[in-house]
């Protein structure tokens, strides 16, 4: 599947289809099961026994172009936005009905807590959610089934993928090498980027009005304006909040071509040109460099507090939740461990959240980017990532030497980091090759 920018997935800094895709809560897609769709609202595909509807991608365009409203992010021209959706929705379907087939049992007090926040997300009761679904035609039992399908998705989709990273010895073995080469320098680089997305197949009139948007923002950056106050106004990337600063990092754990970007700069540079690459154009800035031994890390322990993305509950609603959590814990009504026990869906709720020490590497880049970027003690605003929406808060830091086996579970760590996305891709195309699609017209 060709994708616009706006669509890349966390391992291009940017959110998911699936996250930023979600369809209007309490709007679930229609089934075989449902009432059949009326002539306004024509089915468009057939996905094994799951129908998606006219109706249900012309709300999912309608939200996709009010996120990209609100976000200053230019979209594909309408009919290749129209199959980018069409083919995410034909994408969701084929996950759902594997995960019904091969996916583990999702128990009723899971599916009860995630019924509960819909409704909290809501700000309703749960008679109240009830009526809404009644007045939407919806019955309840379909509403939970609903939910089931989304947790089995998400439990199958980290499965499956799993198992299709192969990382063997030598890839760590390499690894280490490279890194062990580069400690000559044992760099590590703190950035900071503006970027000015750049769609793909673009005209060449296109690129350029880009290419000039982000030459006016180098200028005003070089001639003396605060970087961070220009990326917060110009930049489109999932940074642009904290200012564009990517967070410490080895070199080795970013783009080969801003380490080259960079090279020879000292702390608080700018590069002298802007840098091309496959997202758009960059303008960035070195906001610190450090000299140090290769495998001296700085471990972090945060605790988070996670709210799953689903059809019932959208990135955007998750987000205000979690907002309004912040808002209790720095007014003190609310302490963050209690909220993380009472709320979190994920294995560290019972701890209220804690995820204990980690080094780099351990969490994907969105999360772990805005992790790095907080002081002690700090509360992140709601970030995305692919396991949902998280609010994150840092405890302690530390310098560490690693031992031998430490270094290599990094190296792992990194490398599954990096074989992620791929591995997505592939076996969501084998699900597709394995499934009945049938495309339909629209009525005469």
């Amino acid at each position: 599947m060709t994708e616009f920018p706006f669509f890349r997935r966390a391992a291009l800094r940017t959110a998911s289809v699936l996250a930023l895709c979600l369809a209007v809560p309490l709007a679930p897609a229609q089934t075989r099961s449902s009432s059949a769709p009326s002539m306004a609202d024509y089915i468009v595909a057939v996905v094994n026994q799951e129908l998606v509807t006219n109706g249900e991608l012309q709300a999912r365009l309608a939200r996709i172009r009010e996120e990209a409203a609100r976000a200053n992010q230019t979209l594909p021209p309408p009919a290749e936005l129209r199959k980018q959706v069409l083919d995410a929705l034909i994408d969701e379907r084929v996950q759902v009905t594997n995960a019904r087939e091969t996916g583990p049992k999702i128990d009723e007090a899971e599916v009860d807590r995630a019924v509960a926040n819909v409704a909290v997300q809501n700000q309703m009761t749960m008679p109240q959610l009830r009526a809404r679904l009644q007045q939407q035609g919806m019955a309840y039992s379909t509403f939970r089934n609903n939910v089931r399908d989304q947790l089995a998705v998400e439990r199958v989709r980290e499965r499956e993928v799993n198992q299709r990273i192969r990382i063997t010895d030598s890839d760590v073995d390499a690894l280490i090498e490279q890194r062990r080469a580069a400690s000559g320098n044992g760099v590590q680089l703190n950035l900071a980027q503006i970027l000015v997305t750049v769609p793909e197949n673009a005209s060449a009139e296109v690129v350029a009005q880009r290419r000039a948007r982000a030459e006016a923002a180098l200028a005003r950056v070089r001639g003396g304006e605060d970087f961070i106050a220009v990326a917060r106004e110009i930049s489109e990337d999932g940074n642009k909040a904290q200012g564009g600063v990517i967070g410490l990092r080895q070199a080795d754990r970013l783009p080969d071509v801003f380490v080259e970007a960079v090279r020879g700069l000292k702390s608080g540079e700018i590069a002298p040109t802007l840098l091309k690459s496959g997202a758009g154009f960059h303008v960035l800035k070195v906001i610190t460099r450090q000299e140090g031994a290769a495998f001296s890390v700085q471990q972090t322990h945060a605790r988070h507090i996670l709210l799953r993305v689903s059809p019932q509950l959208s990135a955007e609603a998750a987000g205000r939740r979690l907002a309004e959590f912040k808002r209790q814990i720095v007014a003190g009504t609310k302490s963050f461990e209690q909220l993380a026990r009472e709320n979190s869906e994920d294995g560290s709720a019972q701890i209220g959240g804690d995820l204990g020490w980690t080094s780099p590497g351990t969490f994907v880049p969105e999360f772990e980017e805005t992790m790095n970027a907080l002081p002690i003690n700090g509360i992140s605003e709601p970030v995305l990532s692919r396991f949902g929406v998280h609010l994150i808060q840092v405890l302690e830091r530390r310098e560490v030497l690693l031992d031998a086996k430490q270094q290599r579970e990094q190296a792992r760590n990194v490398l599954r980091e990096q074989k992620f996305e791929a591995a997505y891709l592939d076996w969501v195309r084998d699900l597709r090759g394995r499934a009945y699609i049938e495309m339909r017209e629209a009525p005469q």
